[in-house]
């Protein structure tokens, strides 16, 4: 799949804040309207309750997520949305660490978490989901804290979304179980609309 130089915007907020919006991308301008959808105070609940014999995973400081298939071992930086509406991203290592949504579920509780991250930077050069569109249902997605905790995941369905039809709600809100979902973007470069026609999106389940 190619990509063009100006392609270096964070897709996983363009996937979550032009779910309803036409026109250019909101995030790479800074003119975007919309968050993740805002849990009830039930859902928060819900949402951080693990009746499972899980370890609460330590995500303030040193934390990784590892896809050994694509090669990926990317620290993960909690980010929350921002005053302008977006998505937060990395900051310590905008092109190689991971932002995991801190106002959702901790990956392990009951919910679902969520993490975004770059698919290439300027110069159309790879990021850290480069290669996120080779991941296979049956894959493994590998979590650890700094404490030595460790958390895997098994892919369990792909999907990919037009801008305006993705299903934040499944994305960010199922608590029917215990999930991981990572964000990229896809498709191919629209110039007109300073976004790509696709989001990819990997759903993965806790393995016991």
């Amino acid at each position: 799949m190619q990509f063009k130089q100006r392609r270096w915007y964070v897709v996983a907020s363009v996937l979550v804040f032009l779910v309803m919006s036409v026109g250019i991308s909101g995030y790479l301008w800074g003119r975007s309207f919309f968050s993740p959808p805002t849990p009830s105070q039930d859902h928060i609940v819900k949402a951080h309750q693990s009746p499972e014999a899980t370890p609460t995973l330590n995500m303030a400081a040193n934390a990784h997520l590892i896809i050994a298939k694509i090669g990926v071992d990317a620290p993960v930086e909690p980010v929350q949305v921002q005053a302008d509406g977006s998505l937060g991203v990395p900051t310590r290592n905008q092109w190689e660490d991971v932002g995991w949504y801190q106002k959702g579920p901790i990956p392990g509780q009951r919910g679902s978490a969520v993490i975004d991250g770059h698919l290439d930077r300027p110069g159309a050069t790879p990021a850290v989901f480069w290669r996120l569109h080779e991941m296979s249902v049956g894959d493994i997605v590998t979590i650890e804290d700094a404490n030595g905790h460790t958390l895997h995941f098994q892919v369990t369905k792909i999907e990919s979304y037009p801008p305006n039809n993705a299903p934040t709600t499944q994305i960010f809100g199922n608590s029917s179980g215990t999930f991981l979902n990572l964000i990229t973007c896809a498709g191919q470069w629209i110039p007109q609309q300073h976004q790509t026609s696709l989001r990819l999106v990997v759903y993965t389940t806790l393995v016991q």
